[in-house]
């Protein structure tokens, strides 16, 4: 019998579930959309049952349609969005909406949680408060639905709720749990002080365990939903982050994953907790146990990109699309694009800042407006980088994965701006893989996480920056860094204006 693991990659826009033989191929794949709810400016809200349908109608797609035996489905394991909070009752029971990692309604929690904890929270939690964690959110629901939130007795990330609802079993590991901003990331615990001075419980937060640790078997009720065996173990998975740089083998030190999916990240492995980046770039426990990994995240990457093309190219294909920006040049003929879409996050904390384009005249033509999108996109990784080489964080090689990776001209692209050797995956699929290699080493099919990517993880092909292109970025790149400060107060104030339309 052909035993296999399954991936579940549970993000923001869609699930997708891949399963994965002992040698790391994947045989067989399948997604399902779901929708996203955005009522008002800001918010950014989906219904947990419909991560639990889709996940479920891409299993039965596996085990229909494409003739995967559920008794050979040995072990499933996760990557999910992060941030996300799902408020149970005492019956464990959704509450509310959750509330998504892009959601930026809680400027004034962020405020209460510094004002409160001024010199603790950061060495705590090792990063600053801000929207898109999960604390503020919690404070949120507390402060603007007191009712809703009198009935919360816990709560769960995004996967962690789907992980409940396949097992009966309640529980977050510690990638996903530091993203929450009320873990102790250097102790592993829950922090008590966090909890003290903003009156939760103990009681409301769930039990932390490992990625890879055995999180419980299938249930009888969610076996008799999808077709699964009860017999198929379950693994605790990790954040999409944490999952994503094992999935592309990111565990050494020079190297860091550069990864366009709805967001950005750039995200750097690290060893122990001795860095200090004062929290500038956020510092998480990985999945691998004992291990960190610190990042800067860029809201709207992809996001960005989709949403030009949604406005202005709609019937064209992606490859079409991205190519037709090959016929701009290095700096888009003088265009720019910052893509705060959604605000920003580093090294701009602001929930409020709005995207621009600048500079703008007669002779610039679609492919200049394509081309300015992919290289503000990666002037924003950029920015992150300037923060790896302020502390002296030497790196020498980006992985790429995500949207970015599967196009040649981006990549080089990258390679310029970065001017840093990019290098792809040869089977690039990012965090399904490496939750998938979660459940394979919880199975015991390889020691450590470590040994399932020396044997799984293949490196593809290698773009090198070109010396004239980086010359001119580094031009463009100085202009970039002004515009933030220069289009701040505008931005608020045209953002303080459409929220007086809607309220």
């Amino acid at each position: 019998m052909t035993q296999v693991v399954l991936g579940v990659d549970l993000g923001t826009s869609s699930v997708k579930v891949s399963a994965v033989d002992r040698q790391g191929h994947i045989i067989a794949q399948e997604s399902f959309d779901y929708p996203l709810m955005q009522s008002k400016p800001g918010w950014s809200e989906q219904n947990p049952e419909d991560w639990v349908n889709g996940t479920t109608v891409a299993i039965v797609n596996l085990i229909l349609k494409d003739g995967l035996k559920p008794q050979e489905i040995a072990g499933i394991s996760y990557s999910g969005q992060m941030h996300g909070l799902v408020l149970l009752d005492d019956k464990h029971q959704v509450l509310r909406p959750a509330i998504l990692w892009n959601d930026t309604r809680t400027t004034s929690q962020t405020q209460e949680i510094a004002e409160k904890m001024p010199d603790t929270f950061l060495s705590i939690t090792r990063n600053h408060p801000l929207e898109g964690f999960t604390l503020p959110k919690i404070l949120w629901v507390k402060e603007n639905e007191p009712e809703i939130f009198k009935q919360a007795k816990t709560f769960l990330l995004p996967k962690d709720y789907l992980r409940y609802r396949m097992t009966g079993k309640l529980a977050m590991d510690y990638s996903d749990a530091a993203g929450t901003v009320a873990l102790d990331v250097a102790h592993k615990t829950w922090s008590e002080k966090i909890q003290t001075v903003f009156d939760l419980p103990a009681s409301f937060f769930p039990e932390l365990i490992e990625s890879t640790d055995f999180a419980g078997y299938i249930s009888d009720s969610y076996a008799t939903f999808s077709g699964l065996s009860t017999a198929t173990k379950v693994f605790g998975g990790a954040a999409d982050n944490a999952a994503g740089a094992v999935g592309a083998g990111l565990l050494k030190s020079n190297m860091v994953m550069s990864s366009i999916g709805t967001s950005g990240v750039v995200a750097k492995f690290e060893a122990d907790t001795n860095v200090d980046y004062s929290g500038d770039i956020h510092f998480f426990n990985h999945a691998i146990p004992d291990k960190y990994y610190s990042m800067g995240v860029t809201l709207a990457a992809g996001d960005a990109n989709a949403w030009f093309k949604s406005v202005f190219g709609q019937e064209r294909n992606f490859k079409d699309w991205i190519n037709e920006a090959e016929q701009s040049d290095v700096g888009a003929n003088g265009l720019i694009f910052t893509p705060y879409i959604s605000g920003e996050r580093t090294p701009y904390p602001d929930a409020d800042i709005r995207a621009s384009f600048i500079g703008i005249d007669r002779t610039h033509q679609q492919s200049d407006f394509i081309r300015a999108v992919l290289e503000g996109i990666i002037f924003s990784f950029k920015d992150i980088m300037t923060i790896y080489d302020r502390e002296g964080a030497n790196f020498d090689t980006v992985v790429a994965i995500g949207g970015g990776a599967k196009s040649p001209l981006w990549l080089q692209i990258q390679a310029n701006i970065f001017d840093k050797k990019v290098t792809t995956l040869v089977n690039e699929q990012g965090p399904g893989l490496g939750a998938a290699m979660l459940a394979a080493t919880g199975l015991g099919w390889y020691h450590t996480v470590e040994d399932a990517a020396n044997a799984i993880i293949k490196f593809g092909q290698t773009y090198y920056p070109d010396p004239e292109a980086v010359a001119n970025y580094a031009q463009i790149y100085a202009i970039y860094q002004k515009i933030y400060s220069a289009t701040r107060e505008v931005s608020h104030d045209l953002l303080t204006y459409r929220r007086q339309l809607h309220s």
